[in-house]
């Protein structure tokens, strides 16, 4: 299993009026990573909320990568039925070259009302919008003629990926019955669990099932974003976790929303952090206590360092810690 970082870029209010930078401290983020010895960075694409301040995810990932040099880095998720596919094709062929073909590629559909409706669209159609978009992007990094919506003629991108066919993709599902469509396609699978199911053994079934849908030879790969502080305060990452959840809450987070409904302790970060889904403490602790994703068939843990407000220094601190604990646990 390999440990990864991921970001959602949430921001809020100053308490003391002083402008956040957020976006600068994800490319801190992302140089910590690489120090530690982290696999990769995956930034979230957000839009018209402060939930969620990157909506130009192939922008802020050129300038992570202009920071580093080994760590892969890509979107959880680029939102395909947001965009026309020839331009993610085109920008995330370009950013593959920019940074040397390190890029990794993670595709939704999009789940938070405020998003939807500022774009116009309507949740039955983006499933629809997203597989068209998912096949012209996928044609167009081989080298296909793709149409362009309202072009008088079919394109061919000017400049493909470093890697070929395509960077390494992972579709995100939060819905149990997507799993045997991204495993049928050979796609890489990602998860939030906090957000979608109610505990570890939930989540072993799911990774389960998602294995025994993918194609003869193919393994497949797992991603799971996890909160995780590893430090000396861990009680400051229990209250930035509930700030966080009630931000979710506040944006109406579908599945999350949908979870607490049905039980609201999962509005609660003690609830959480009991599930196992936020691991907070000492480095060697919570490096430790990764070993059940790891039994669990997980590749990857995406580890959700900065959320909640917690101050960028503290953050880059607990990923250089994790980085070395997690190095040393899993030898």
């Amino acid at each position: 299993m390999r440990l990864g970082a991921f970001t959602v870029v949430d921001d809020y209010p100053s308490t003391d009026g002083a402008a956040s930078d957020r976006v600068g401290e994800v490319v801190g983020l992302a140089e910590a990573a690489e120090r530690g010895g982290l696999e990769g960075l995956w930034v979230a694409e957000h839009h018209f909320h402060a939930g969620g301040v990157c909506p130009a995810p192939a922008v802020l990932l050129a300038a992570c990568g202009a920071r580093t040099r080994r760590l892969r880095l890509g979107p959880l998720v680029s939102v395909l039925p947001f965009h026309r596919a020839v331009d993610l094709a085109e920008e995330y062929a370009l950013l593959d070259r920019l940074i040397g073909g390190r890029l990794r590629l993670g595709f939704g559909s999009g789940y938070l009302p405020v998003e939807l409706e500022g774009y116009g669209l309507d949740a039955e159609t983006k499933r629809a919008r997203f597989d068209a978009n998912l096949d012209t992007i996928l044609r167009a990094f081989r080298g296909e003629a793709v149409e362009v919506a309202g072009g008088a003629a079919p394109v061919r991108l000017n400049v493909r990926p470093v890697q070929t066919p395509h960077p390494p993709i992972t579709i995100a599902a939060q819905r149990r019955e997507a799993l045997p469509f991204v495993a049928r396609r050979g796609f890489g699978l990602g998860l939030i669990p906090y957000a979608t199911v109610a505990d570890r053994e939930e989540l072993a079934a799911e990774v389960r099932e998602y294995r025994a849908a993918l194609p003869t030879g193919v393994r497949g790969h797992v991603t799971i974003g996890l909160h995780v502080y590893a430090g000396a305060d861990p009680a400051a990452a229990r209250r930035a976790l509930q700030r966080y959840l009630d931000s979710r809450l506040a944006f109406q987070s579908t599945h999350l929303k949908a979870k607490v409904a049905h039980d609201p302790r999962h509005a609660r970060a003690e609830t959480v952090e009991a599930s196992g889904f936020a691991l907070f403490g000492a480095p060697e602790d919570v490096a430790r206590r990764l070993r059940p994703f790891a039994e669990a068939g997980v590749d990857e843990v995406a580890g959700i360092f900065d959320f909640g407000g917690l101050p960028a220094p503290d953050v880059h601190a607990s990923v250089e810690r994790l980085g070395r604990a997690f190095a040393a646990e899993f030898r």
